[in-house]
């Protein structure tokens, strides 16, 4: 009894005297742990069928790698950057090619564009004119025709520009009206009045004048669009002169 008694009092004593390293016990408690799993681990996986090895190139594992880098980025170029190695794609961003401005309308009535004014051809002269008793609401235009010899022919035509709501009201020539055939229409964007001498009627040297009359919008017009012709025969021969209002 003795002796037994004095034994467990050097293991008391000997107990409390020692200090574990638990550190130490722990790193092998974890790696008892993970060695019976991964030994049942081996038993599981070699009771299952084991697929055919399939070897893959060098650029297709790069390109696995690079997969996390294609979903962040999400753009299909930088897959090809990735799996091939070379630079990343450049985005350039172009700008909208700029509108082109809209085209300024010609002054002239579209498909009526003029010939170069000429006033003057041989013994035939003209003038365009906006008579000085128009006024905020009504116009007059005055062509003004003057010939040195007896003309056989004579076509006088007067082009006024549509321009605010201008409308016909009348017109009147200075010559005799039975001499003259005389019509007034709209032609595309102008208002047109035309006097054409009847057959075997003649003008006489001198100065003639034909007017056109209208109505416009309220103030003052501008007539810059304006034209007139005049067609002749004479003992010249064939004539012609042609103008504007500015």
């Amino acid at each position: 009894m003795g002796e037994e008694t004095e034994l467990r009092a050097r293991l008391r004593a000997a107990a409390a005297e020692h200090r574990p390293d638990r550190a130490r016990m722990l790193a092998r408690v974890t790696s008892a742990t993970g060695a019976a799993e991964e030994r049942a681990g081996g038993r599981e996986r070699d009771r299952m069928p084991r697929p055919a090895r399939r070897a893959f190139p060098a650029w297709a594992r790069a390109a696995g790698a690079a997969a996390g880098l294609v979903g962040a980025l999400g753009a299909g170029g930088v897959a090809v950057w990735a799996a091939q190695g070379g630079e990343p794609p450049q985005t350039v961003r172009t700008s909208p090619k700029p509108a082109a401005p809209p085209e300024t309308p010609s002054k002239e009535p579209r498909g009526a564009q003029s010939a170069p004014e000429r006033v003057a051809d041989g013994p035939l002269w003209s003038d365009g004119s906006v008579d000085p008793g128009s006024n905020t609401y009504w116009a007059q235009s005055n062509v003004t025709v003057k010939t040195t010899e007896r003309l056989s022919s004579l076509v006088v035509e007067l082009r006024v520009a549509r321009t605010g709501d201008v409308s016909a009201t009348g017109s009147w020539r200075t010559r005799p009206a039975k001499d003259f055939e005389v019509t007034v229409r709209v032609q595309g964007d102008a208002l047109v009045y035309r006097w054409v001498l009847k057959p075997g009627r003649t003008v006489p040297a001198g100065e003639h004048v034909f007017a056109g009359q209208y109505d416009h919008a309220r103030g003052e017009r501008d007539a810059g669009r304006d034209r007139y012709s005049v067609a002749a025969r004479g003992p010249s021969g064939e004539l012609s002169v042609r103008g504007d209002f500015f």
